[in-house]
């Protein structure tokens, strides 16, 4: 499970954020530049755009911890 802590491991680094609605939901993905990972969540389109964001960075720090490219 990730920890909002984990999100401060990403501090420094480059994300790029791409939103894009489909219907009634809303499309993230978050890509770490160093790496090139690439992660992608789905919202709902009133959730705001902070909660969304924070939730694909947690995701893309998630995966960053699990393939070890982040400690």
């Amino acid at each position: 499970m990730t920890e909002k802590g984990d999100i401060n491991k990403l501090a420094g680094r480059e994300v790029i954020f791409e939103m894009r609605p489909v219907g009634a939901i809303m499309r993230v993905a978050a890509m770490d530049v160093a790496t090139m990972t690439e992660v992608t969540i789905q919202g709902p389109l009133n959730a705001g755009d902070a909660v969304l964001k924070q939730n694909a960075l947690m995701r893309l720090a998630y995966v960053l911890k699990k393939e070890g490219k982040i400690s």
